[in-house]
């Protein structure tokens, strides 16, 4: 009876079962409201320093982050003095100020668990400061003296010194840096951005020159603040104005952003290294933000070699020839001058030519054939839909605002960029191809046994050079 009964039940639950299921629809058969995004709202303000705030209040918990952007950087670096913004902000980060030691800063950003934090870019300084609400008005008394008084400790000086030095040293360890490296050089010569610290130029810096460095850039109305969390405006602009106002205004050199050198015609760089795979990396210049065919470029590179296993690179390279694990392409947008065009992939060294030939070959298709409306659509889609992941928490809204400004960004460009991405046609994307892909004047660096592909790689027909990396940094 008791099996009877068990029998009867799962009876009628596989009914129920297959009328619910009958009842569901396909997930390809969904359809959901169009997606709408509007960037939140950023309060501004100028402080009477001449500092510009940004601010976005988020109580949720008792947390603030701090992230200072400060005009400067690498591209202002002079030739003979070529990695001094790096050694400028780990010094300024590690050594102290004038009220604090190392040791004692050190100290008391660990007794009130905050990071503090100082990078150096091509175009800028970042300090970032994130602590507890409760030690707000300390963390920006630090954060001040920090900024206008820096201790540059002789020792911590040193130290940052020797760990450059040993970098340099080991510049040639990895395949990935050494590739990156070259190309920077072949396409940069004689110019910040194709420009590498010596063992020549950072045993030349001198505090003297980080007390220059730090007065011409470090003035108020050079810093750009993106705050948010736990913390009140009229509250944050006391605290800022308590530290920034009084600084005495000192007149400081415009600064000036070098040319770039003219782009140089096609050709291989062989690097030898004794390694069962080479590192193909290849690239020209590219272009700046202030190019309206940015939008077109981006959906035109999502198709190439940017959109991961939707990428024809991708597809071709890996996929269905089995050649490399990783083949991508992208372009370095430049903040203020133009980036670069890049492509990158490792391969086995016995397929370094057809890696190269075939992203050449691609280049080339999409320049001179039309994409597909599926591809085309499918890029677009992907880049629409991907554009609301980069505001993922309060901070990186606030940061993002802060850069798009500080680069000079239009007032739009959030607002626009969907839309924009939208209106790119085939048509577009064939135009861009062709007028900003250039696959005969490539700098195409290897780095792997070049005894093992040489031959062939001469077949493709560009000049040839090999460079020594044994030579002493």
């Amino acid at each position: 009876m008791r099996y009877l009964l068990y029998v009867l039940i799962m009876v009628l639950l596989s009914g129920c079962g297959q009328t619910m299921l009958s009842q569901q629809e396909r997930p390809d058969d969904l359809t959901f409201p169009p997606l709408e995004f509007h960037f939140p709202e950023v309060a501004q303000q100028r402080l009477e320093s001449g500092a510009k705030l940004y601010l976005k209040e988020d109580h949720e918990l008792p947390l603030v982050n701090l992230t200072l952007l400060v005009e400067g950087g690498s591209v202002y670096d002079p030739q003979d003095k070529t990695g001094l913004s790096q050694f400028f902000a780990q010094s300024l980060s590690t050594g102290g100020t004038a009220n604090l030691t190392p040791q004692q800063l050190e100290v008391e950003l660990e007794a009130m668990a905050a990071i503090l934090t100082v990078s150096s870019s091509r175009y800028g300084y970042t300090i970032d400061l994130s602590l507890n609400r409760q030690d707000l008005q300390r963390g920006i008394e630090i954060l001040g003296d920090l900024l206008h008084h820096p201790r540059f400790d002789s020792a911590r000086m040193e130290l940052v010194r020797s760990q450059m030095l040993e970098n340099i040293h080991r510049k040639n360890d990895d395949p990935g840096s050494i590739a990156s490296r070259l190309l920077r050089e072949a396409i940069y010569p004689d110019h910040p951005f194709g420009s590498d610290p010596t063992v020549t130029t950072v045993n030349s810096f001198t505090r003297e020159d980080l007390l220059e460095l730090h007065q011409r850039d470090f003035q108020p109305e050079h810093f750009w603040l993106a705050v948010s969390g736990d913390v009140e405006k009229s509250e944050l602009v006391d605290l800022l104005n308590q530290q920034f106002a009084n600084w005495p205004a000192t007149p400081s050199a415009s600064l000036q952003l070098p040319p770039l050198p003219a782009a140089p015609a096609g050709k291989v760089i062989l690097a030898d290294k004794q390694i069962p795979q080479t590192t193909v990396l290849m690239g020209h210049p590219g272009i700046s933000k202030d190019n309206p065919d940015v939008f077109a470029l981006q959906v035109a590179n999502y198709i190439l070699g940017g959109g991961g296993f939707n990428s024809r690179m991708m597809r071709e390279v890996r996929s269905n020839r089995g050649l490399a694990y990783s083949v991508y392409s992208y372009f370095q947008v430049g903040r203020r001058l133009p980036g670069l065009f890049i492509v990158s992939s490792e391969t086995k060294s016995q397929s370094t030519d057809e890696v190269v030939t075939l992203l050449k070959q691609l280049i080339s298709q999409i320049r001179e054939e039309p994409v597909s409306a599926a591809e085309l659509e499918l890029a677009k889609e992907s880049l629409i839909n991907s554009f609301v992941f980069a505001f993922a928490d309060s901070h990186s809204v606030v940061n993002r605002k802060v850069r798009l400004d500080y680069y000079g960004y239009p007032e739009d460009y959030l607002e626009t960029y969907r839309q924009r991405i939208a209106d790119v046609t085939i048509a577009d994307v064939q135009r861009v191809s062709q007028q900003y892909l250039h696959p005969d004047d490539l700098q195409i660096v290897l780095v792997g046994d070049s005894q093992v592909y040489r031959d062939d790689i001469e077949k493709i027909g560009f000049p040839v050079e090999m460079v020594d990396l044994h030579e002493t940094p």
